[in-house]
């Protein structure tokens, strides 16, 4: 075998191999990306203009968020979030919009005692999914009926769903907020 044949088989496994680390390298950020993030994944994905796009997107809010100081709650603090939120649910059923809005607002503000910003929602969206990602539907479909309710075009069965909604996300951000998730990851 001449030395220019056998340069040219080596050559040509070394570039296969890689290729193959380079996609394993993908496939193992990917799944990282899919883990952390859940359906908020494919959501970014999907609204980006490639998948290549959609985990630079995902990894942006990653570095923003490991920029904020996102602290656990004393128990205190905890426990009067708690007690305004059965606040809130007992006041449901006399004001079922009023009882919306001020979910929204005890969300907003236990999310900013927790230490994300919570100027505009589509940011606040951004920075919760990457603790989030799973309960972020929930908060979009109560904020949504939050939305309807302000024009008092929201029936009864949208705001109580809007309450369940509320608590979804409430009560992560109460409880561990996804440090656990996080550290594990």
């Amino acid at each position: 075998m001449s030395t220019g044949t056998l340069l040219a088989i080596i050559i040509t496994i070394v570039v296969v191999i890689a290729l193959a680390a380079v996609a394993a390298s993908l496939f193992v950020r990917r799944r990282k990306l899919r883990e952390r993030f859940g359906p908020e994944y494919e959501r970014t994905v999907e609204d980006a203009d490639s998948r290549m796009a959609g985990e630079r997107e995902l990894k942006a809010r990653e570095k923003r968020h490991d920029s904020l100081d996102i602290k656990p709650l004393d128990s205190s603090v905890r426990d009067r979030y708690a007690r305004g939120w059965t606040s809130v649910q007992e006041d449901f059923v006399d004001h079922p919009e009023g009882a919306v809005h001020d979910a929204d607002r005890l969300v907003t503000s236990l999310m900013d005692e927790r230490g994300y910003p919570t100027q505009g929602f589509e940011q606040q969206l951004k920075d919760l999914s990457v603790e989030h990602g799973r309960t972020l539907e929930h908060y979009r479909a109560a904020h949504e009926v939050d939305e309807l309710s302000v024009r008092h075009q929201a029936t009864t069965e949208q705001l109580r769903g809007a309450m369940v909604h509320y608590r979804a996300l409430f009560e992560e951000l109460l409880s561990d907020g996804g440090q656990a998730r996080h550290a594990r990851a």
